[in-house]
């Protein structure tokens, strides 16, 4: 699916002055859609080959947005300077040690990849874009790339996608590929398995048919599937007699703690099954207790990194701070400037703004392990003249220390979501 150019003569040059700050067009630009039918069309005869009858109009009907969000330039060189910064923290013995102290114990075993794909979700403040949070199985990529791929852009001599998106599913193969060869070398790659938790049931369902088809269409068997098919069998995880070479995990049981998760656990420690991403990468990247250290330049400072760097990351990292006896009355004091996640938490569940916080929930928190964020608002995006805008929060898809892909999402309420009407996933476009 390719970008549709306008037809003669059109632009928003004049009716959404382009010529002034690109933010400025998303309080009025709405001529620069998404032709969803093609991007419904698309998927849905991809599911109904696999034997899915779904109509997305019906089960996903907010999946998508039809138009794009506008970043500045200067907006994405600051994200891709963050990505940068992390992975210089990242791979610091310092850092590392102190973030394994509050990680399972499983996270102490190396694979030896990064462990795939990060998700850095960002909300840009008048400050610049702020770094919310850090995801290591983050969906939406392939279904991102469709929807990119099906823009009309009506200025595309200005407006263009940070990383084309045409280029994305090689992207993401080439991700998998290396992940398999930092952990197993040289023996080839057969088999790969899409893992989650009743699968059918999960909402990016239709993003685990992608992959199992981008997969096949290069070559490898693939297929979906929960953990508790797997079994141990001659030291090699399979399905049936099917051994598995390669899993692609997105389970929210980050640890592998789960009973339906026990033969999986014990074919990654034992080597048996190449992981990604693993319990490691979690442990390194997104555990929101981390933020609290990625954000404190005292300690950025005792890494030895360079100023830069540091910089950077205490700019870009909102103060976060884990909930302790001891802060707890300071934090209810404070809670309507804090938003409280759990330290391991995923997909805003569980999560809570300072300013809806009852009692009765807050008496709650003392159960569990959080941070408290202080409260960045996110942008805005307006889709139709007159009416009141949804928020928007950007994520950068990376690897390594490289973007590889970016998109939006617009919503309404206290946090990302697919219900809103209007929102959804949606394009990001920037301006040279």
């Amino acid at each position: 699916m390719n970008a549709v150019p306008p037809s003669a003569g059109d632009s928003c040059l004049d009716t959404c002055a382009l010529a002034g700050p690109l933010d400025d067009l998303n309080q009025a630009c709405f001529c620069v859609g998404i032709d969803l039918k093609a991007v419904r069309d698309e998927l849905q005869a991809v599911l109904q080959a696999q034997g899915q009858s779904t109509d997305l109009l019906d089960s996903h009907p907010h999946l998508f947005s039809s138009l794009p969000v506008f970043v500045a330039r200067e907006h994405i060189a600051r994200i891709e300077g963050v990505v940068n910064a992390l992975e210089e923290v990242v791979h610091s013995e310092a850092y590392q040690a102190a973030v394994l102290e509050w990680a399972p114990d499983i996270a102490r075993f190396d694979p030896g990849s990064p462990g795939g794909l990060l998700g850095l979700d960002f909300h840009l403040s008048p400050d610049g874009p702020k770094l919310i949070e850090i995801n290591t199985n983050p969906g939406g990529i392939l279904l991102n790339a469709l929807l990119g791929q099906a823009q009309t852009l009506c200025a595309p001599d200005r407006l263009f996608p940070p990383v084309n998106p045409e280029k994305v599913e090689q992207h993401v193969l080439t991700v998998l590929q290396t992940e398999w060869q930092i952990q197993r070398g040289a023996t080839p790659l057969t088999a790969i398995a899409i893992v989650d938790d009743m699968p059918r049931q999960q909402f990016l369902y239709p993003e685990f048919v992608l992959y199992r088809e981008l997969f096949r269409r290069h070559g490898y068997r693939a297929e979906i599937h929960a953990p508790e098919e797997f079994t141990a069998r001659a030291g090699r995880l399979c399905v049936g007699e099917d051994p598995v070479d390669l899993i692609y995990n997105r389970l929210t049981d980050f640890a592998l703690q789960e009973a339906p998760n026990i033969e999986l656990k014990n074919a990654y420690l034992a080597n048996q099954v190449a992981l990604t991403p693993h319990p490691r990468a979690h442990a390194l990247y997104a555990d929101k207790r981390n933020l609290g250290l990625l954000g404190d330049q005292e300690f950025l400072q005792s890494l030895h990194l360079g100023q830069a760097v540091i910089d950077t990351l205490t700019i870009a990292v909102p103060r976060t701070r884990l909930l302790t006896p001891e802060n707890r009355d300071e934090m209810w004091a404070n809670r309507r400037k804090l938003f409280f996640k759990p330290a391991a938490g995923y997909g805003s569940k569980a999560t809570y703004r300072g300013d809806k916080l009852t009692r009765r929930v807050w008496d709650e928190l003392r159960d569990g392990s959080y941070v408290a964020q202080e409260i960045v608002a996110p942008s805005e995006r307006h889709i139709e003249a007159g009416t009141d805008p949804l928020k928007v929060d950007i994520r950068c898809y990376a690897y390594r220390g490289q973007a590889v892909m970016y998109a939006a999402r617009m919503y309404r309420g206290q946090t990302t979501n697919f219900r809103t009407a209007g929102g959804g996933f949606a394009p990001v476009l920037t301006a040279s």
